[in-house]
């Protein structure tokens, strides 16, 4: 893959309690655990950052998607859960739901649209066979 942007991290502290920069500063963010991992929950934690990533990521894919046939998705939303929960193997798993309104097209075109922004989304990519991934369309026109 011939990279187009790079970006870049630096996470310091603890760990899931301390703390995360990027380094243009754009992003400088306290990081705890959340109070169901019996953290503080005082900060964000990765699997918000998670969620807000690939919510971000997919939106952007499915406009794509939907410019190329020329289909109306102003009023588009992505809702992305990130889960973590035991794996079984002794470590950590995520899994990710997101919930996709497309208010201004029929529920044939808005899955159609999902499936193919789920074949281009960096974040779909990298995710695929390696985390459960549910697309749910949640809304669109009658």
């Amino acid at each position: 893959m011939k990279a187009l942007y790079t970006a870049e991290a630096l996470a310091t502290g603890d760990g899931r309690d301390g703390k995360a920069r990027t380094s243009d500063g754009k992003l400088d963010v306290t990081l705890a655990s959340p109070a169901e991992l019996g953290g503080s929950g005082e900060g964000t934690n990765p699997e918000q950052l998670f969620a807000a990533g690939y919510g971000a990521c997919f939106h952007s894919a499915l406009r794509t998607v939907a410019r190329r046939q020329k289909a109306d998705v102003s009023d588009s939303t992505v809702l992305a859960r990130v889960s973590i929960g035991a794996n079984g193997q002794g470590g950590y798993g995520l899994a990710v739901q997101l919930d996709i309104t497309l208010p201004k097209v029929d529920a044939e075109t808005a899955q159609a649209l999902v499936e193919a922004a789920h074949q281009v989304c960096p974040y779909s990519n990298a995710t695929r066979g390696n985390i459960d991934v549910e697309l749910n369309v949640v809304g669109s026109a009658a």
